[in-house]
């Protein structure tokens, strides 16, 4: 009994669920201080192969899992005690959910002896995240026994392809412990069993084999279907092919090599990652979110066919656009849910990998279209649309919310990531940000789109990435998630950290509440008088306040100069102002269309 490995029979159980996921490929995990934790978080910080990110505070750290496993596109673990802690977990779990993104969620529990007994810190952790998570297990107090080693590594393994396989997304495994907690050795926790310590149970399978193998299938459309999608699409010249959301480095280049077989514009939201990049761009629009604001263009530029990838945009008028033509066909290609289709527009689901889907179909395809007056009418109407917008914005001089994503257009270096709120900046960023052939990621979190947890989830991406993340956000946002800025201290990352001002929830201006003159300001536009130099103090993180976008464009440079993390506040124009430049610049991109793009 003398050369076991383990203190006691809850380190053993922990030490082989801990090395069983990195032998499936588990490299980083976020832990989160806590007692009845304590073996996991212990097992994880013994393990050579995985790499460990303390938080203090449990929602901040499944957020920064979240922009890792994004980035990585691979499972992220996070580790909490029992009690609330876990559920400071759900809403990083529900993005996850909605945005298929994998998340390993454990849970350190008390032994269900003492679940709904009255004892501290404990309340009903079983399934917890229901229908949030792909797969939710409770194991048993642990046993330091053959049998329950290999079903602990089991899980593990389970655990982790579930995890990965697609639709990718969250998965729960919460531990109950009983004590003791602290590697205390306990001899009497190995009781002889008849199996020798040699055994896979307890060691793990010889070379560093998982104990589980279990390869995640790719989902591939069948060629005789492929073949019949192809031939349908050769026959129809009206076509649109639409890119949500989605982080698939792949994709682009596939997706712009099957428009140009096609000859159909690409809309390109700009989390979709086709918008930018070295790839062939000549198919890309990026100003359709301006111009398909306009009822004559919508009406006139009617397809017959509409191939969508991914989520859905951004754009809410691009959405709109859809609806009106609700009698065109319309083809969802998800390898996600599969059903992200809230307009209830779509006649055909294909579940399939979407890149691989692009490759096959434009190996199926008969030829190259020529270029179609439908195709050049698209083409023609966004370049003018984004001339327009372009004149305009460059015009404003106030620190208009939609004027940052233009000036970051030309500041970002090449390789960074380019992280944007919910409510305004997404939107924003969507609207203004213009096709580059710049290597830049964009990110946001559109599972649930909720504001809260953004800040950590865009450290998170820097800390998976090793690149400077560059987070343009709200103030109530900001205000949100502001514990989360102690992850750039704690793991030294870089980080420029915009945060538009305008002093309460500015999307709110944009909907009818606003016309509610007496309660309006009181529960939507909620300001709160706010200035955030000292939580750059409080952080120890570098800070400017800027009035014009010379000391904008200057403060941004200066933070790309060096390492670490910079705040960069910008006091945004009134609300209502805000309003009113967006829709003067509408209002211009309408004008600049002329009669020829409304026929």
């Amino acid at each position: 009994m003398t050369n076991i490995p383990f203190e006691n029979r809850n380190y053993a159980f922990a030490g082989a669920f801990v090395d069983e996921l990195a032998r499936c490929g588990l490299r980083h995990v976020c832990i989160c201080p806590g007692s009845r934790s304590s073996p996991l978080a212990l097992a994880f910080g013994r393990h050579p192969a995985i790499k460990t990110w303390m938080h203090l505070d449990e929602r901040s750290a499944s957020f920064f899992a979240l922009g890792m496993a994004r980035v990585l596109r691979e499972p992220v673990a996070m580790v909490c005690s029992s009690g609330t802690a876990s559920a400071n977990f759900h809403p990083a779990v529900a993005e996850a959910h909605n945005d298929c993104v994998p998340l390993l969620a454990l849970t350190a529990d008390r032994p269900p002896e003492l679940v709904s007994w009255g004892s501290l810190q404990t309340m009903e952790q079983d399934g917890m995240y229901g229908k949030h998570a792909k797969w939710s297990v409770t194991l048993p107090p642990p046993e330091a026994t053959a049998p329950l080693l290999a079903y602990v590594r089991a899980v593990a393994g389970r655990a982790w392809t579930t995890a990965k396989a697609a639709p990718t997304g969250p998965v729960q495994v919460n531990v109950p412990f009983r004590e003791p907690l602290e590697p205390l050795t306990v001899p009497g926790d190995f009781a002889a069993d008849g199996v020798g310590f040699s055994s896979p149970a307890w060691q793990g399978r010889d070379g560093g084999r998982p104990f589980l193998d279990a390869a995640p299938v790719e989902r591939r459309l069948p060629s005789e279907e492929v073949n019949r999608l192809a031939s349908k699409l050769t026959g129809v010249e009206r076509g649109v092919v639409v890119c949500g959301p989605q982080y698939d480095g792949a994709f682009p280049e596939a997706v712009v090599a099957l428009a140009a077989r096609l000859g159909y514009p690409v809309v390109a939201d700009v989390l979709s990652q086709v918008r930018c990049g070295p790839h062939d761009r000549t198919l890309v629009l990026d100003a359709y979110d301006g111009f398909i604001r306009d009822g004559d263009v919508a009406s006139t530029l009617a397809p017959h066919v509409v191939l969508r990838f991914g989520a859905v945009p951004v754009s809410k008028p691009f959405v709109q656009y859809l609806e009106l033509h609700a009698s065109a066909r319309h083809i969802l290609v998800d390898d996600g849910s599969g059903w992200r289709d809230p307009s209830f527009l779509t006649g055909e689901v294909l579940q399939a990998d979407a890149t691989r889907l692009c490759r096959d179909l434009s190996d199926a395809l008969p030829g190259t279209r020529a270029e179609s007056p439908w195709l050049a009418r698209w083409l023609s109407v966004n370049a003018a649309a984004r001339a327009s917008q372009s004149g305009q914005i460059a015009a404003i001089s106030e620190l208009f919310e939609g004027r940052v994503f233009s000036e970051l257009a030309s500041l970002l270096p090449e390789e960074s990531i380019l992280f944007a709120g919910n409510s305004m900046p997404v939107r924003d960023l969507d609207s203004f940000y213009p096709s580059t052939g710049q290597r830049v990621q964009f990110m946001a979190n559109r599972g649930v789109s909720g504001i809260d947890g953004v800040v950590s989830t865009a450290l998170g991406a820097a800390a998976a990435s090793g690149r400077r993340v560059v987070l343009v956000i709200g103030d109530i946002s900001f205000y949100h998630d502001m514990n989360g800025l102690l992850a750039t201290k704690l793991h030294n990352l870089d980080a420029t950290i915009i945060v538009v001002n305008n002093n309460g929830g500015g999307i709110f201006s944009f909907l009818p509440q606003a016309s509610l003159n007496d309660v309006f300001e009181a529960y939507f536009g909620t300001p709160h008088g706010l200035t955030f130099k000292a939580a750059a103090d409080l952080y120890g993180l570098g800070y400017a306040r800027v009035q014009d976008w010379g000391e904008f464009r200057s403060a941004v440079s200066a933070s790309f100069a060096g390492h670490g993390a910079t705040i960069i506040e910008a006091p945004a124009p009134l609300r209502t102002d805000n309003v009113a430049l967006h829709r003067r610049v509408w209002r211009g991109v309408a004008a600049s269309l002329g009669a020829g793009a409304r026929r």
